[in-house]
């Protein structure tokens, strides 16, 4: 290495490589003083300063002054009294004093060495300069161009530095050659000895919120908010949104005029279904948007284990549920609640085999087993493990003395080991073993009565349907 030509290196790397002036002054003091190390030896106490002024490094030697006799003395270490005082008048036996020694010249080894230490600092300081530059823009989108696979994950080539594309991330049925323009979501940046390590992914619903705020003004701005997003990539999303301007429909403004922003979008997801439902804090309204375009009949909510279970028509079950459970998946996910799908038949099979059952307890008549059942209550065990303070909440348990009674008497019957107290067992149910009185012979044939209207009832439906479908 030429020192004299110390400052045109030092400009010219730092502008080709935009590391800063210092950080490869840095590097070519450390080089002067490994160099220096070699020359003086591994105790010699050394420092090294660039001097703008003439472009070279000014290497110091730091001796300790003593008192000693010429052929006793450390030439490397020690320096006498009388040459300390000639060079700083109030030097003491004792001090540390820097002279400035002559900077060595290079050999092949010596330049070498110094060359990897400045190469090892330029590096160190351009993984710097990445880290800081890519760490603010998580959670943003980046592109890059597609360079090859290392064991099934697509390495991309962002232009300072890489990215990793994930096998897991990259959308089911993609696939990408060498040269082929990718965006994804950089999703983390990682310090490793390799220097920093980037993650993207197309495959995390992050990517699809951020692909409609790019393409939708109104989310930039922070008029709509996008308030939960879930997806099957490759397949089907449902994205819920809010708007603070009620002048604005915020579906509306995500879809675009005939469609333009969403097909944008859904474009880059190379083909992926969007549902863009309203935003609402009302779980119920929120589940009924969610499971579109199903139309739902009727919703019960369980707030304690945030469940709900949801009627709907025959005719509606398979859209609700939709193809492979998708539908109803992606609405549970984007909702965060258990969603049961059920349908008006099999619902009101399942009320009826409830009443069948609970009216097996003393004195339960038609009403109150309907409205146990109504609520999930579905046999005698579940009525004797119901909490009290649900219990009178249901219509005719209001009575704490009456919903406790009752309780009582499911109980005893759950404790008798009677062999109905999970479920019906057939239309005609068995009395219970203390003896029917005359009040639940007639609560018998009551029953049997509503249960071959229901069969009835199902099937002329069943029929109807059938016939529609000829």
């Amino acid at each position: 290495m030429n020192i004299t030509e110390l400052s045109r290196v030092i400009e010219s790397v730092g502008r080709d490589r935009g590391i800063k002036r210092e950080i490869i002054v840095s590097a070519i003091e450390q080089a002067m003083l490994a160099a220096a190390q070699k020359k003086y030896g591994p105790h010699a106490i050394l420092e090294a300063h660039y001097n703008e002024d003439i472009g070279d490094v000014d290497l110091y030697l730091f001796k300790k002054v003593v008192d000693s006799d010429d052929d006793m003395l450390e030439e490397s270490e020690e320096i006498k009294v009388a040459d300390a005082l000639e060079l700083d008048p109030q030097a003491q036996i004792g001090d540390e004093l820097g002279v400035k020694v002559e900077t060595p010249s290079f050999g092949r080894i010596d330049a070498q060495t110094a060359k990897q230490i400045i190469f090892q600092k330029v590096r160190d300081a351009e993984r710097d300069i990445i880290f800081n530059e890519y760490v603010p823009l998580k959670g943003e989108i980046v592109s890059g161009i597609a360079r090859r696979m290392e064991r099934g994950n697509l390495v991309i080539d962002l232009g300072k530095t890489e990215a990793l594309l994930p096998k897991h991330d990259i959308i089911p049925g993609e696939i990408y050659k060498p040269g082929d323009r990718v965006q994804a979501l950089l999703m983390d940046v990682v310090t490793t000895t390799k220097g920093p390590a980037l993650y993207i992914s197309r495959t995390n619903p992050k990517y699809l919120m951020k692909l409609f705020e790019n393409e939708v003004p109104e989310i930039r701005d922070g008029i709509i908010e996008i308030k939960a997003c879930s997806r099957e990539p490759g397949s089907r999303a449902k994205m819920a949104v809010i708007s603070k301007d009620r002048d604005i429909d915020p579906v509306g403004a995500c879809v675009g005029m005939k469609g333009v922003r969403v097909q944008q979008v859904i474009g880059e997801l190379k083909g992926e279904k969007i549902d863009i439902i309203p935003w609402s804090d009302n779980p119920m309204i929120f589940a009924r948007s969610a499971l579109a375009p199903a139309e739902i009949s009727s919703i019960r909510i369980d707030e304690r284990t945030k469940a709900m279970e949801i009627m709907v028509e025959d005719n509606q079950l398979s859209l609700a549920i939709g193809k492979r459970g998708q539908n109803v998946r992606l609405a549970a996910q984007i909702t965060g609640w258990k969603l049961d799908i059920i349908s008006k038949t099999k619902l009101q099979k399942r009320i009826t085999d409830a009443m069948a059952n609970l009216m097996h307890v003393e004195n339960m008549n038609e009403t109150l087993a309907r409205a146990l059942a109504q609520v999930g209550v579905l046999n005698i065990r579940q009525l004797s493990e119901t909490n009290m303070d649900v219990l009178v909440k249901v219509p005719g348990f209001d009575d704490k003395e009456v919903a406790q009674r009752y309780k009582d008497k499911a109980q005893a019957l759950v404790d008798e080991g009677a062999p109905y107290v999970n479920g019906v067992q057939t239309a005609a149910v068995t009395p219970p073993p203390s003896g029917p009185s005359d009040a639940h012979a007639s609560a018998d044939q009551k029953l049997k009565e509503m249960i071959q209207q229901a069969e009835t009832a199902t099937k002329a439906e069943e029929a109807k349907q059938e016939a529609a479908k000829e």
